[in-house]
């Protein structure tokens, strides 16, 4: 598993107004997870019998060390009696450190960190410098003002 700070809240309303400002603040919401009892998210999608033992699934896969395995069951525990926790999966330092000061900040009871050391920042296309839509704008022979035109110059279709 990848890098990961969890961060346990006592308050739901508090959580989701962290997990907004996380994603206002530039974190993907695919990398923000939140989970309460009556908002399971990813954890509700594991498979297993009761809530409780998807909790406990879902915490493993982020907490996977040998260590880490008495706080999975706690934390399983603690949200079913309604703590709700917010996961941040960071990509490199700035994100870290950001991450916690939105986390600390907000008030969070405990804040986890996983596998901090072992990330690195992921290219999303592109390991050169410069923006390739500023480059692919400028330069634009056929003159014409559709992104879908310039990429499929043949397709024809309405505007």
């Amino acid at each position: 598993m990848s890098a990961v700070l969890l961060a346990v809240f006592n308050d739901y309303g508090v959580a989701d107004r962290v997990r907004t400002t996380l994603v206002r603040d530039g974190f993907p919401t695919d990398r923000v997870e939140l989970t309460a009892s009556h908002e399971p998210g990813r954890a509700g999608l594991q498979p297993a019998d009761s809530a409780r033992a998807r909790f406990i699934q879902y915490f493993r896969t982020l907490l996977s060390e040998p260590e880490e395995q008495p706080f999975v069951e706690a934390l399983a525990a603690r949200v079913e009696q309604g703590a709700v926790t917010v996961v941040v999966h960071p990509r490199g330092n700035i994100e870290t450190a950001r991450a916690t000061q939105i986390l600390e900040g907000q008030g969070a009871v405990e804040v986890v960190g996983h596998d901090l050391a072992n990330q690195s920042f992921e290219h999303a296309a592109s390991r050169e410098d410069g923006y390739w839509v500023r480059h692919f704008m400028l330069d634009n022979p056929s003159g014409a003002d559709c992104i879908y035109c310039r990429l499929f110059p043949t397709h024809k279709h309405e505007h």
